[in-house]
């Protein structure tokens, strides 16, 4: 049977797309591109299409004998999700939802679910565990959380066993360097960080300098993106043994600030990355740091790359291959 990644040439499900194919999977992806990259599938079969397609995903479905589902496809941005919730709301959630009819109807055994930690919204401690109160703060988060739900309640009317993942903040790229974030306009960190170290941007923008943290500026869990798609070949694996349905944290369990990923980033680069510092944006958390016992114990997953210095390492060596092959970032 196969496995169908929806939202497979984009910066995480290109990463668990290799990975399933170097474990031998038989995997199609499903993109329309917007965000993805054709270079990113490697060696997998792409179909250029829309999630929320029902005619194209129920064919997808029965003509490649799918019996899993990894769901990528989504918007991202907190910030926009601000400015332009239905957007959000209508591919994120009503995308899911058809996609899950199709799962439905075509008796889809396992469904692995890209979430994210923006469900928690603001947690008192600034630590999130899976049974922490779900309060988003933001539309990103809220289209995600109805997602999980609209998960939750159709596998309680069908067969179908699931893993939501809720990932913190993913960095990084493959170690191997063959694949990485290629986002044009990218809005994570440690990618604009080392945009400006190689030039690509001028300057680093850090929101918020009064937070209640200890040098002001937010922190966060981040996790490298060769972990987190080990953590979905974990899943597959977890539900293929029979494993019930579950939703996980993804995260490390220690959070670094804006200003430590920066002293990371001049570290790593050689020499200092020039920023400017600015209001808070709305939307975001001071400080939000997973408490990742359970998916160690769930799933048996080991990170691999749980040091800040690795990350940005690969990071930086992504975007001075793709200055120097900018057609990696084309269609």
């Amino acid at each position: 049977m196969s496995i169908l990644v929806t939202g497979g040439a984009g910066y995480i499900g290109s990463h668990v797309v290799r990975q399933l194919r170097e474990r031998g999977e038989r995997v199609v992806v499903l993109d329309n591109l917007s965000t993805g990259f054709r270079s990113a599938v490697l060696d997998a079969p792409l179909i250029v299409g829309d999630t929320g397609d029902k005619a194209l995903v129920s064919r997808i479905l029965r003509e490649h004998e799918v019996d899993t589902v990894m769901h990528f496809a989504a918007h991202t941005i907190v910030p926009e999700s601000v400015a332009n919730p239905l957007k959000y709301y209508g591919n994120n959630t009503c995308a899911t939802r058809n996609l899950l009819e199709c799962c439905q109807d075509a008796g889809t055994k396992h469904f692995v679910f890209s979430s994210t930690a923006a469900v928690y919204g603001i947690p008192p401690n600034g630590i999130a565990s899976e049974d922490s109160p779900t309060c988003p703060i933001n539309p990103y988060g809220l289209s995600k959380l109805m997602s999980e739900w609209m998960l939750r309640d159709l596998a309680a009317a069908a067969p179908l066993r699931y893993v939501a993942l809720r990932y913190f903040n993913v960095a990084g790229s493959d170690p191997g360097g063959r694949i990485g974030q290629s986002t044009i306009n990218g809005t994570l960190l440690t990618k604009v960080a080392c945009e400006v170290a190689v030039g690509k941007r001028d300057c680093l923008y850090i929101y918020g300098t009064d937070y209640d943290t200890p040098d002001g500026t937010g922190v966060r869990d981040y996790i490298h993106v060769e972990d987190l798609a080990d953590a979905h070949v974990k899943a597959l694996e977890y539900l293929r043994s029979g494993g019930a349905s579950v939703t996980l944290n993804c995260g490390y369990g220690h959070g670094y600030s804006v200003r430590e990923v920066v002293a990371t980033v001049n570290r790593v680069n050689g020499q200092p990355i020039k920023t400017q510092e600015g209001p808070r944006r709305p939307g975001d958390p001071p400080c939000l740091i997973a408490k990742a016992d359970r998916i160690r114990e769930t799933l048996g997953w080991i990170p691999r790359y749980d040091n800040l210095e690795i990350i940005v390492r690969s990071q930086l060596e992504w975007e001075r291959r793709l200055l120097a092959e900018p057609q990696l970032q084309r269609n």
